[in-house]
C-alpha cells in the first residue's frame, strides 16, 4: 500500500499536500452526511454513491424495490445543497417536450420563444425512469452526455453542476420499457438498494410515523461542490492501479485471457466509459475518506457499481441464473491486485 502511494511514478506529486486539500475542501461532506442522516435511516452506501456521482459529475441509477427511500434520498440530498432541483415523474405518456422544453408562439411578438423544461436544474430526479418510451429516453441522452439541450434550432447548455439521479423498480415489468444500452452506459453508477437492517427498520418506524416528519436544510453551496470536484479530480492514482482498472474492464470482454471460465456466458463486456468511470469514481471514493490517494480497496469497493450495468449476459447465462453481479465478483477475484 505504501509503495502505491509513494512510488517512483509520482515525481512532482505531493500526496500529503493533496490530502490536506481533500480534507479542507471535503469538510462539507460530513455536514451533508449528517443532515441526510436526520431524514434517511441507514442506506449509507446509497448516500455515498449519490455523493460520488456529485463529486464526479456522473449520473447515478438507483435500483430497488418500492419503499426503500430512493426518491426520499435524492430529495433530501437536494435539500442539503443550495442548487436547483427538479423531479420528473416518468410515465408512458410523457413526451420529449415535457422533459427538455419546447417552442411556444408569443402572440405579442409574433415569434416563437423557448420554454425550458425541468432538465434545466442542478439535480434532476428521473423517478421510475424505465416507465417512459424510447423517444423520451432518446431526448435524455443528449442531456446526460453532452450536458446540453437542443430546442428548435438553438442549443442551450445545462446548469453546472448537472446530475441525473434516476430510480427504477426491478420487480415490476408491466408498463415499463427496458432502458437502451446506450443510455444505461451513460450512468456512471448503478446502485442496488437493499432492505434496511432490523434495527434500522425499527428506527424508521419511530421517525416516519411521528407528528412532524424530519426535513433537511441547506448545509453546502454549489461552490463547495465545484471546489470539491476539482480537488477530487487531482487525487493521486498510481500507474499500477490504472493498469489494474484497465485489466478489470478487459476481463469483462475477454474472460478467458484472465483465466475465467465464462465461455458463452458474456455477450458484451464493459465499454471504455467503464475505465473512465472506474478511475473517477475511485478518486471520489478516496476523497470521501479524506485521502489524497487511491488504494486497491477504493477500486474494488466501487467496481460493482461501475461495472454491473455494463456487462450484458447471454441467454445461456440467464438460464443458469447467472447475474452481472456474479460476473463482476468473479472478475474481481481473478484479476491480480497490485
Amino acid at each position: 500500500m505504501e509503495n502505491l502511494r509513494t512510488s517512483a511514478a509520482s515525481p512532482g506529486v505531493n500526496v500529503r499536500e493533496i490530502t490536506e486539500r481533500v480534507q479542507r475542501e471535503g469538510a462539507f461532506v460530513d455536514q451533508v452526511m449528517s443532515e441526510v442522516g436526520r431524514v434517511i435511516v441507514g442506506q449509507k452506501d446509497m448516500v455515498e454513491s449519490l455523493l460520488t456521482g456529485l463529486l464526479c459529475g456522473g449520473h447515478v441509477l438507483l435500483e430497488g424495490v418500492p419503499g426503500l427511500a430512493k426518491t426520499l434520498a435524492v430529495n433530501t440530498l437536494a435539500n442539503c445543497l443550495s442548487g436547483t432541483f427538479k423531479r420528473i415523474q416518468f410515465s408512458p405518456d410523457l413526451l420529449p417536450a415535457d422533459l427538455v422544453g419546447t417552442l411556444v408562439f408569443d402572440q405579442a411578438r409574433q415569434q416563437f420563444t423557448p420554454r425550458k423544461g425541468p432538465v434545466f436544474a442542478n439535480l434532476v430526479l428521473a423517478d421510475e425512469v424505465n416507465r417512459a418510451p424510447a423517444k423520451v429516453q432518446s431526448a435524455l441522452l443528449e442531456c446526460m452526455q453532452e450536458r446540453q439541450v437542443t430546442i428548435g434550432d438553438t442549443t442551450y447548455p445545462l446548469d453546472d453542476p448537472f446530475l441525473v439521479l434516476a430510480t427504477q423498480n426491478p420487480i415490476e415489468q408491466e408498463g415499463t420499457y427496458p432502458l437502451p444500452e446506450a443510455q444505461v452506459d451513460r450512468f456512471m453508477l448503478k446502485v442496488r438498494v437493499d432492505y434496511p437492517a432490523r434495527e434500522e427498520e425499527r428506527l424508521i418506524l419511530d421517525r416516519m410515523t411521528g407528528t412532524a416528519l424530519p426535513t433537511a436544510h441547506p448545509v453546502a453551496s454549489l461552490d463547495d461542490v465545484r471546489r470539491a470536484r476539482d480537488v477530487a479530480a487531482s487525487v493521486y492514482v498510481d500507474d499500477r492501479l490504472k493498469d489494474y482498472m484497465v485489466n478489470l474492464v478487459l476481463a469483462t470482454r475477454d474472460p478467458k485471457a484472465f483465466g475465467l471460465d465464462l465461455q458463452g456466458l458474456v455477450r458484451w463486456g464493459a465499454s471504455p466509459r467503464a475505465s473512465i468511470a472506474l478511475l473517477k469514481a475511485s478518486r471520489a471514493h478516496a476523497f470521501l475518506r479524506m485521502r489524497g490517494y487511491v488504494t486497491p480497496e477504493d477500486v474494488k469497493s466501487i467496481a460493482p457499481d461501475v461495472l454491473r450495468h455494463r456487462v450484458v449476459l447471454t441467454y445461456e447465462a440467464e438460464a443458469e441464473d447467472l447475474r452481472p453481479d456474479d460476473v463482476v465478483r468473479r472478475v474481481l477475484d481473478a484479476v491480480e491486485v497490485p
